[in-house]
């Protein structure tokens, strides 16, 4: 069987990283790259280097990769889905809900395959705490909380804070406990003196009750990626950097040191770090694109799954400015 011919526009941070691993990828032959100000990091490895998208497209194309700054998703989107070409789009898939919608649209109108780059959710420690919460290992879920900090990227100039790492948590919070934000509540700060926030507070709530909180800033020195689940049996906590997973679980015995048992409310049990496989989220998620595109069923982030989350963070972004909580659903629909 023929390879899938497969194209990448944008060269920037994550650009280089997807040249690496389409230009190694099994079924795939990467034939071009593209962007206007030419490949700063030397990633194309030999093959044309383009400046335009419409010059990728003429050189027949099975799927693009859109590494571009998200001010530009929907226009690339739109001209690759008018072309007849699947896409994976980097996360967030659009900079406002209406831009989504259009990008959403056009993908379905012309039964396109199309996702979006949440790569959080092929992070083998998330995978695996997935699989373990769906299998009943803590009972109900009560709260999942999440921190993402650490300095300001220099790459990021069109959106704050919430657009770029916090649809990260939005994401993968709802996919890990399988269900949707009902409403939120946010507090942002801007301490950097640029136009948008570096510095987001969310509480949030999801269909079926489970609270939650997320911190996210781009103002320390500390580089932190975690995702903590607090169930009836316990506490699942995954570090996404090292992509380790530790359960800590509630004793089944009784603890009689009377005042430390009222202190901590739950006694302390057994505390475990999994092994599992560590596939690189990227190489992962690529392999979940090309499979999609060769109708193999895998399991991407859709469109609609991306404009969801859009949905959210502007939720999130409307709670901070006009200081209440917001329902999510009524703001989908005001968009």
């Amino acid at each position: 069987m023929s390879k899938l011919r497969a194209g990448l526009i944008g060269l920037g941070m994550m650009g280089r990283h997807h040249a690496r691993v389409l230009g190694s990828l099994d079924g795939v032959d990467l034939v071009a790259v593209a962007d206007a100000a030419g490949d700063q990091h030397g990633v194309a490895a030999g093959r044309p280097v383009l400046r335009s998208l419409q010059e990728l497209i003429d050189l027949g194309l099975d799927y693009c990769v859109v590494a571009v700054p998200t001010r530009h998703h929907e226009e690339i989107g739109i001209a690759l889905a008018g072309a007849g070409v699947h896409a994976l789009i980097e996360k967030p898939l659009a900079q406002d809900v209406a831009s989504a919608q259009r990008l959403t649209q056009a993908f379905d109108d012309r039964g396109l395959v199309g996702a979006v780059g949440h790569i959080e959710r092929y992070n083998p420690a998330l995978q695996s705490m997935r699989a373990r919460l769906e299998a009943g290992d803590l009972g109900s879920i009560y709260q999942i909380a999440t921190r993402r900090q650490g300095p300001f990227p220099s790459r990021i100039a069109d959106v704050g804070v919430v657009k770029d790492l916090a649809t990260h948590d939005i994401d993968l919070t709802a996919w890990v406990a399988r269900q949707p934000f009902v409403s939120v509540s946010a507090r942002v700060a801007f301490k950097s003196g640029r136009d948008h926030e570096d510095l987001v507070a969310v509480v949030g709530q999801l269909a079926d009750g489970t609270v939650t909180s997320h911190l996210v800033n781009w103002l320390s020195p500390l580089k932190e990626r975690v995702t903590i689940v607090t169930g009836e049996k316990g506490t699942f906590v995954a570090d996404t950097l090292t992509a380790d997973l530790t359960f800590y679980a509630n004793a089944s015995v009784p603890t009689e040191w009377e005042a430390v048992a009222a202190f901590r409310g739950v006694s302390e049990g057994d505390v475990i770090r999994y092994a599992i496989p560590k596939p690189e989220p990227l190489r992962t998620e690529h392999e979940a694109f090309r499979d999609a595109v060769l109708d193999k069923g895998s399991d991407i982030v859709t469109l609609r799954q991306g404009l969801v989350t859009v949905v959210v963070a502007e939720a999130v972004l409307a709670s901070a400015r006009e200081g209440r909580t917001v329902d999510v659903a009524e703001h989908a629909h005001s968009a």
